[in-house]
């Protein structure tokens, strides 16, 4: 039987593993869902302070980027969202920022289509 590969963004978490669940239900060959971003790195780790706390960058305090040179940090900093003034701005898909990949038997496939629909994702 054939395969058939699907890509799905959502915007949270809870909705792409609600998807995910249901899918394997389905006996889908493989899921994985998992979270990106603009900027390598996986965000901070604890509360701080940004007045007394000792941080890299505007880039790695506003966009959970970790930022390897004074140089990168200062282009990360440079970006409207590094300000929290940037509504997401023209008109494309912001904060579908979960990405649900799937790998199933084609048998399957549209309904699969539906689930991942039904669960608030875009394919």
């Amino acid at each position: 039987m054939a395969e058939r590969n699907i890509l799905a963004y959502f915007h949270a978490p809870e909705q792409a593993e609600g998807a995910a669940m249901k899918l394997r239900a389905l006996r889908a060959i493989d899921v994985s869902v998992d979270r990106f971003g603009r900027y390598e790195g996986t965000g901070l780790r604890s509360v701080m302070n940004p007045y007394a706390g000792d941080f890299g960058s505007l880039g790695s305090l506003t966009q959970a980027a970790h930022v390897s040179t004074p140089d990168e940090g200062i282009l990360i900093a440079a970006d409207p969202a590094a300000s929290g003034m940037s509504d997401g701005g023209g008109g494309g898909v912001t904060g579908l920022d979960v990405i649900l990949a799937a790998v199933v038997d084609e048998s399957i496939y549209e309904q699969a289509l539906r689930v991942i629909d039904g669960a608030g994702g875009q394919v």
